[in-house]
């Protein structure tokens, strides 16, 4: 099967226009967060990284290749340990993962054996509910990504866009506050990507929770974000802060618009001369 399947219109039109960004005591805090992975040859990813982010924000992480965006993520959803540094969830720290936060990762993490509504029906096994409760919740779920008349197909009968929605349904159907995207659409062709963020900026503005979105991906981040991060080369830290201050809701033609190409275009140069730090004579060699 091709392309992203079933059309994502349905439960979610029309879509709502998007309250403020929730303020006061923030959602998650990122406290001086440093990371260095231990070995014969020591390699610090991450040299102290402090953001809030504040409850129904959406939060992009952008930057060169290795500079500790999804090493930042996975500190965050608890699944690998800081070497400094603290990250709180509503004022408590963390210990390892919690079902606070929902995580969608690039690849497609599902269990090949289940059907889709027994994939999002997994992620509720710990919840004190009968298999009728969690069945309705999956089937919800389903439906909020587009996806209910495909409840009883496996993932080998899904296209990539549709194993990502799944994915993005089990990570919602136990109601995290939070929800860790690392790179989710990279794998997707062009136009299954942009059918995605659509679906994304839908079920957000629907669902209402932080969001914090890693993505190498420019277009991608300032289309979906209320702000985008710039990090550093290696050792990763914060660089630039870039608020998008684009109306809601969203849609695809705005990327044509002038306002967006500007934001785009700085992102692309605070991007472009951390690249040029890391092969300080490739603009010289492309001139020639």
């Amino acid at each position: 099967m091709s392309g992203s399947g079933a059309p994502i219109a349905g439960p979610l039109d029309p879509a709502p226009a998007a309250p403020m960004t929730g303020r006061g005591a923030p959602r998650l805090q990122i406290r001086d967060v440093r990371k260095t992975f231990e070995g014969k040859k020591p390699v610090e990813a991450l040299a102290g990284v402090s953001m809030s982010l504040a409850a129904n924000e959406f939060v992009s992480l952008v930057g060169t290749s290795g500079c500790g965006k999804s090493t930042l993520l996975s500190i965050v959803a608890g699944l690998i340990d800081p070497s400094g540094g603290d990250v709180l969830v509503d004022g408590a720290s963390i210990d390892g993962p919690g079902r606070d936060r929902g995580v969608v990762f690039q690849t497609y993490t599902l269990f090949p054996w289940l059907t889709a509504r027994e994939n999002v029906a997994f992620a509720l096994r710990g919840e004190k509910m009968s298999t009728k409760a969690r069945r309705e919740v999956a089937d919800e779920h389903l439906a909020l990504v587009g996806l209910e008349s495909f409840a009883d197909a496996q993932p080998r009968q899904l296209s990539g866009g549709m194993k990502q929605r799944v994915a993005i349904a089990r990570a919602l159907s136990y109601k995290p506050s939070i929800l860790l995207m690392d790179e989710p659409f990279g794998a997707l062709d062009a136009q299954t990507r942009l059918l995605m963020q659509e679906l994304l900026t839908r079920v957000w503005e629907s669902h209402r929770l932080t969001v914090l979105f890693v993505t190498h991906d420019v277009e991608e981040a300032v289309y979906l974000s209320d702000r985008v991060f710039v990090m550093t080369n290696r050792p990763g830290r914060l660089k630039d802060e870039v608020r998008i201050d684009l109306p809601r809701p969203r849609a695809i033609e705005q990327q044509e618009a002038p306002e967006f190409l500007e934001l785009r275009r700085r992102i692309l140069a605070s991007i472009r001369e951390e690249s040029l730090r890391v092969e300080p004579g490739i603009e010289e060699e492309i001139r020639a």
